[in-house]
């Protein structure tokens, strides 16, 4: 349930209606906008049947959400939500860019990456230090090594840090060095990871599971919201189907669906959608057109010699060359490119 605010409502009204709902046994949550402030209400709402909620000084409306995921839900918020990464703000009018190679697999290679994908325009570096491989065998990371060269370079590069965390007992490790976790398609629903992760205030980076629906991924972003932190970030990537002409199938259409059910931001990664380099370009002039937050790509100094990805890893060049793509689809969709490239 909602309670949605007079707009000239004082701050002791707000205090006393969220002490009046707390009393009952509810949690409260505010979100204040420019317009508008909404109360919403967790818990046991059989509790509130019987009080005349519309009496309470400041109330203008009550209204149920009839949605299983609450939190996530838009009608919960009084607008985006939007949190602070690095100089920009992901969820308002500009489009951020995250970008980095999927495996940290040295310093020389890490900073290059940083530096070049700053000046083109990016304003998160993204970079794998545990990954998850679907054989044993392959490369996996270099673990707190990795974290740890992903902590100098934004030292020297500026750029704050975007990686996986996979296990429950690594959330403290990995929210020591990063400023963004990241929570892979493979652990979407490990619930156990999400609401470790939903019990820091750190910001994180939910990507859809190979085979989830929309709601499945807003229930996933529920978990970590009911913990307490507000700050997630929604990312399509491509699901699983029949098609095996791309390595996923890029889901278009969620992105303005989720727009339209959640005030959360969302991104899109076009490179794990398709796989290969070639499709990065259009699918994220797409992914924009379609009201995307952000962008996720991969980009490394020589994929051809990349442990990991490399097939879908773009180099500086081809990076350069979509950053400076992107501004026509950006400005048609009414809005900017933030970083660098923003004023170039």
């Amino acid at each position: 349930m909602i309670i949605v605010t007079r707009k000239d409502v004082t701050q002791d009204e707000v205090d006393h209606i969220r002490e009046r709902v707390e009393a009952l046994g509810l949690r409260t949550h505010l979100s204040q906008g420019e317009h508008r402030t909404v109360i919403g209400c967790v818990g046991d709402e059989d509790r509130l049947q019987g009080v005349a909620l519309l009496s309470i000084p400041g109330v203008e409306a009550v209204h149920a959400v009839l949605k299983p995921y609450k939190l996530a839900s838009k009608e919960f918020a009084a607008g985006p939500t939007t949190m602070q990464l690095g100089d920009s703000v992901i969820g308002g009018p500009q489009v951020s860019i995250i970008a980095g190679p999927c495996s940290v697999e040295g310093w020389d290679m890490l900073l290059a990456t940083a530096n070049r994908v700053r000046d083109a325009g990016a304003t998160g570096l993204r970079g794998g230090a545990f990954k998850p491989r679907t054989s044993p065998y392959a490369f996996r990371g270099l673990g707190e090594e990795g974290l740890e060269m992903l902590a100098r370079v934004r030292g020297e590069s500026g750029l704050p840090v975007v990686t996986e965390v996979m296990d429950t007992r690594q959330v403290e490790l990995v929210a020591s060095y990063a400023d963004v976790l990241q929570i892979g398609a493979r652990n979407m629903q490990n619930f156990a990871l999400l609401t470790e992760v939903g019990r820091l205030r750190r910001p994180v980076l939910l990507k859809r599971g190979m085979s989830a629906t929309v709601k499945d991924l807003l229930l996933a972003a529920e978990y970590v919201m009911s913990q307490g932190n507000p700050n997630v970030i929604l990312c399509e990537r491509g699901i699983r189907t029949f098609e095996t002409a791309t390595r996923n199938t890029f889901d278009l259409a969620a992105i303005p669906v989720l727009k339209s059910e959640t005030h959360l931001p969302v991104f899109a990664d076009p490179s794990h959608a398709g796989g290969r380099r070639s499709l990065v370009a259009p699918l994220s002039y797409a992914a924009i057109a379609a009201g995307a937050d952000g962008l996720m790509v991969e980009v490394h100094p020589d994929p051809e010699r990349a442990t990991s990805d490399g097939d879908q890893s773009l180099d500086f060049q081809e990076f350069d060359t979509l950053m400076a793509s992107l501004r026509p689809f950006v400005e048609a969709a009414g809005r900017t490119l933030a970083g660098r490239a923003a004023a170039t």
